[in-house]
């Protein structure tokens, strides 16, 4: 699937910092969303999230995180999911506000993001937590579902064929 420049312009993503990110702004990039969670099986791949956002986020990949409760594998609040992703993981990708991902009040980035197909070709709803959705710079989207790690070679290799 490919998504255009106006397909995401003019989102904005609320971040846990009380900074905003401009959809505008991540034209041209390769961007990771992933959806995650702190009390999840998957909640492990904060660690490897973390390592491609200091190996190629100087590269210019970027990496947004957006919690979800959707699945009931979150902490309470926005304090209490960035301190816990601090103090376990060290994160320093940003991480949105705690959205929804699926159904009537998820955040429209997701809407967008849910029409890719995974490798098999599956399209739809975000089933689980830590899915992860590429967005090279030449707008194709490549979905991956939760339990492709985020260092796999699938993953990486895209993320280094398209970087500068």
């Amino acid at each position: 699937m490919r998504i255009t420049k106006t397909d995401i312009s003019g989102l904005s993503i609320p971040l846990i910092d009380g900074t905003r990110v401009n959809t505008d702004d991540l034209a041209g990039k390769v961007v990771l969303f992933v959806n995650v969670a702190s009390k999840c099986g998957f909640t492990p791949q904060y660690e490897a999230l973390e390592a491609l956002h200091r190996k190629y986020g100087p590269r210019g990949l970027v990496i947004l995180g957006f919690p979800t409760d959707q699945f009931k594998q979150e902490l309470g609040t926005e304090a209490a999911i960035d301190e816990f992703c601090k103090l376990n993981y060290d994160v320093t990708f940003p991480l949105s506000q705690k959205v929804w991902v699926n159904g009537r009040y998820r955040h429209p980035i997701f809407e967008k993001l849910t029409k890719a197909k995974d490798g098999l070709g599956l399209a739809g709803p975000v089933m689980w937590n830590f899915e992860k959705f590429l967005l090279l710079p030449n707008g194709e989207l490549r979905r991956f579902r939760s339990v492709t790690k985020p260092d796999d070679a699938s993953i990486v290799e895209l993320i280094e064929a398209n970087l500068s």
